[in-house]
């Protein structure tokens, strides 16, 4: 797969990078709490929230390479917003598995930055394990019932919707409503995490879906999860690796600036040599973001997945390299606010938790079969 830009996507990218530098500055982002409304609208102009979507629903007909375009912008300035969750998971999602009615309900509101919606599949005391949630959705004439309890859902404050996983009795599988956040017995319980965003504890009591609410079929839930997140890994690997590049930049611009007797600090070979290995470390994680970018489309879910995990263990390991030699560098300066290094740093390790860490993708490269003519990415 190519991975130099398009004119097109040179244009995309520049814009949304002089929105950030001139419109939406660091002091600004850290104000917003999570969500500005004001860029979000902007998002939807520019074309970011209707990236993946169909044409036909007011989409762009957006690749791997657009998605990989947008994040690693986003990644540098560090937006706040639901990008990732809404307008690549769910709206991904959506795109690949609902029905003609839902893709007409939801996808042009999204594009159009009306809809936010977000995924609510982990739970309590079990990780990263989606394939058997204990939220149970009980069939009944007029729809379903559902009974549990999500944690960690990423923007569920900010979200008028959920994706919601449930294990469905009368299909002996998992399978994936959309429910609305303002819905009869859901409780969202929102919290501030390490890097200015929100999660939420979303309670589901009793809540009344209609037959509607079902995505796709509803014994392949777990399968179109997996999707989902597969999308918003490529996607969040991309965000590091912006993020990793503007730390770096920052970095050396301190040095170069920083006087230590009586000359920069960038004099100093020692200090040149570990910005030396940080700019290793970025450039090993570009790449596997392209890679997972590229693996969106392969036909093998085996090696997909195995392409997906080794991006995300090795992206997360190069983010608490990088961050934290950044912050090592900066000495004093870089765990105050008056620099930016300690918000990259503190988003790169929220980014390293979000999807499976580095831990459970390298049990999952660990417990994948090898294909013959495969080889394993990482160890």
């Amino acid at each position: 797969m190519d991975f130099s830009y398009s004119e097109e996507q040179r244009q995309l990218a520049d814009s949304l990078r002089r929105f950030t530098e001139e419109r939406y500055p660091l002091e600004a982002r850290r104000k917003a709490n999570g969500f500005s409304r004001d860029a979000w609208r902007m998002y939807a102009e520019l074309g970011v929230l209707g990236l993946v979507i169909g044409s036909e629903h007011g989409g762009f007909d957006g690749q791997a390479t657009d998605t990989f375009a947008v994040q690693f912008e986003a990644g540098r300035a560090l937006l706040p917003e639901p990008l990732i969750p809404c307008a690549v998971m769910a709206a991904g999602l959506i795109q690949r598995y609902g029905s003609e009615a839902q893709r007409h309900a939801w996808l042009p509101p999204i594009a159009e930055g009306r809809e936010i919606m977000t995924l609510a599949y982990q739970e309590p005391s079990a990780r990263y394990d989606f394939a058997r949630p204990s939220t149970v959705a009980e069939a009944r004439d007029d729809g379903f019932l559902l009974e549990g309890e999500k944690v960690h859902v990423w923007h569920g404050e900010a979200a008028q919707s959920l994706i919601v996983s449930a294990w469905n009795p009368s299909a002996q599988a998992v399978s994936l409503f959309v429910v609305p956040s303002s819905a009869a017995g859901v409780s969202v319980r929102a919290y501030p995490t390490l890097d200015g965003t929100r999660d939420a504890q979303v309670t589901l009591n009793a809540v009344r879906v209609p037959t509607s609410a079902l995505i796709g079929e509803a014994a392949r839930g777990e399968a179109m999860l997996e999707t989902a997140l597969e999308l918003g890994i490529a996607a969040l690997c991309a965000a590091s690796a912006g993020a990793l590049d503007r730390l770096i930049e920052m970095t050396a611009e301190y040095l170069s600036t920083r006087k230590q007797f009586g000359q920069p600090l960038a004099r100093f070979q020692a200090l040149r040599h570990r910005v030396a290995d940080m700019a290793v470390q970025k450039e090993l994680a570009l790449s596997m973001a392209h890679l997972a970018a590229s693996a969106i489309d392969h036909p093998g879910a085996v090696e997909r997945r195995r392409m997906i995990s080794s991006a995300k263990l090795i992206v997360s390991r190069a983010a608490r390299f990088v961050g934290e030699q950044a912050v090592q560098l900066h000495g004093g300066m870089g765990v105050t606010a008056e620099l930016a290094v300690g918000d990259y740093f503190k988003s790169l390790m929220v980014a390293s938790l979000r999807l499976g860490d580095a831990e459970f993708h390298a049990d999952v490269l660990a417990n994948l079969p090898i294909e013959p003519g495969t080889h394993a990415l990482a160890a």
